[in-house]
């Protein structure tokens, strides 16, 4: 059984969680690498991707649980967390427009708090609404 099926809030909220801890470890990281005598002059390519693979992760994590919620209003906020997470990393990339730093934790914790707000009130009304934990 998939682990996005099983339970994908407690996923998506732990998946948002790691995001927002990579998101939070960059500049220290950063800051431990100026310091350092045999430190490169550009993020290693590897610390690139996980960007990529959070976005993909959290895409299922989000496609899954608004398939099981009940709540209408909980599907687009999840929806336009994701969308403004996945702006965020690009426009990282490719330098669109200016946005500070701290841009990209909105969307993270939003998608943390999301997950687990849905998750703590996912009231079902039919066996068929929610994934039924054993």
């Amino acid at each position: 059984m998939k682990v996005t099926s099983i339970k994908p809030d407690v996923f998506g909220a732990f998946a948002s969680t790691l995001c927002l801890l990579h998101c939070i470890a960059t500049p220290l990281l950063f800051i431990v690498q100026s310091c350092s005598l045999k430190g490169c002059h550009s993020t290693p390519t590897w610390w690139k991707t996980i960007d990529y693979i959070f976005l993909v992760i959290s895409f299922f994590a989000i496609y899954h649980s608004t398939q099981t919620t009940t709540s209408k209003v909980i599907k687009p906020m999840l929806w336009l967390s994701w969308f403004l997470l996945f702006f965020v990393v690009i426009n990282e990339k490719l330098s669109l427009i200016f946005l500070p730093e701290y841009a990209i934790y909105i969307p993270a914790l939003a998608l943390v708090i999301l997950h687990i707000y849905n998750l703590n009130y996912c009231q079902c009304k039919t066996e068929k609404c929610c994934v039924h934990h054993e």
